[in-house]
């Protein structure tokens, strides 16, 4: 084991700079999305986080760069974007549907939002989501 050093994080930028994008307004950033083309299914973009200052919030900034990173997935011809949320995290869910995603058939329901059962890993419950390209 060694620390990473400076090349690891140039390697880092280098790999993910397409579907990693931030959203700066005036120096200050005001959204990100951390995606990553699956290793193992090539065809597939994860969004590990999609993040958008409160302040900035419903003014299209997770749009935007969702839709960036849509751009890039479309462009190395994968075939699919998903990601997964907080079952009880209503506005997400909202989000993810208005942004062109469906809610994936889960194991049971809370309320509207179907939910798979340890998804990431035990205890971890999550709405699982996907948008076809």
């Amino acid at each position: 084991m060694r620390p990473r050093s400076e090349s690891d994080y140039w390697l880092y930028a280098e790999l993910f700079a397409q579907t990693c994008p931030v959203a700066v307004d005036d120096g200050q950033i005001i959204g990100a999305v951390l995606g990553f083309r699956s290793q193992s299914a090539p065809a597939e973009v994860y969004l590990q986080d999609v993040m958008t200052h409160p302040s900035w919030r419903r003014k299209g900034v997770a749009r935007q760069l969702i839709n960036f990173v849509r751009g890039q997935a479309q462009e190395w011809r994968c075939q699919r974007l998903w990601l997964t949320s907080e079952p009880a995290n209503l506005a997400a869910h909202a989000t993810w549907l208005a942004l062109g995603f469906r809610n994936m058939p889960g194991d049971y329901r809370v309320g509207d939002v179907e939910v798979v059962t340890d998804f990431k890993g035990p205890g971890k419950d999550r709405a699982v989501y996907e948008a076809s390209l």
